[in-house]
């Protein structure tokens, strides 16, 4: 696949979207403690991504799993970084100047729309996103826009239960909740698991 020559952040989303994460916080979207729990290579790949995948990886943040997402798909795929966030944007493209990384285009969207075309992607990636938005139903819906036929939507959330990290119970949403919604939604193949027994992971085909 050839890499366009575009600037490298498309610019069709909002700086001022309210942002989930700030960027003075980053230092815990990456630490050694994180790489311990959810080590983002081999989770990816335990959860399906593959050489050749076009993936986009929703609520990109500072780029915890789109790096090792580069790796893992190849010069034949490539990797959206999606962020409502210009700040975090900045942060992954310098960490790709560093790591020479040429597979990676940065999208800067607004809540409700992904900005990238129809069925564009094969594997669509949401780490702790989905219980950050509003109307998650709406949202899984612009997510399956984006995701072609056949495609993959991984999906990482914290378990509905009280525990040392993460965001309030009241805040967390349960997998059988989101296993519905996919259901309603026409995915098939649903699997879900645990990463650890405060994490669970579900990767769903799009029929």
């Amino acid at each position: 696949m050839v890499i366009e020559k575009r600037p490298w952040v498309l610019e069709k989303g909002e700086d001022d979207m309210g942002h989930k994460f700030h960027i003075k916080d980053k230092e815990k979207l990456d630490n050694p403690r994180r790489r311990e729990y959810l080590p983002p290579k081999e989770t990816l790949m335990e959860m399906g991504l593959q050489e050749g995948d076009v993936m986009a990886d929703i609520g990109c943040g500072i780029g915890y799993f789109t790096l090792p997402a580069s790796e893992i798909v190849g010069q034949g795929g490539k990797v959206y970084a999606l962020d409502i966030s210009r700040e975090m944007l900045k942060e992954v493209e310098e960490r790709l100047k560093e790591g020479k990384i040429s597979n990676v285009q940065g999208v800067l969207v607004a809540e409700d729309h992904l900005v990238l075309p129809d069925g564009s992607v094969s594997y669509a990636f949401l780490c702790n996103v989905l219980h950050e938005v509003g109307d998650q139903d709406a949202y899984l819906d612009e997510v399956s826009r984006i995701l072609k036929d056949g495609g993959k939507m991984g999906i990482i959330e914290w378990e509905k239960k009280e525990g040392e990290m993460g965001p309030p119970v009241t805040h967390r949403i349960d997998k059988t909740e989101v296993e519905a919604l996919l259901k309603r939604k026409g995915y098939q193949s649903i699997s879900i698991g645990n990463i650890t027994p405060d994490i669970y992971r579900i990767v769903a085909i799009r029929e």
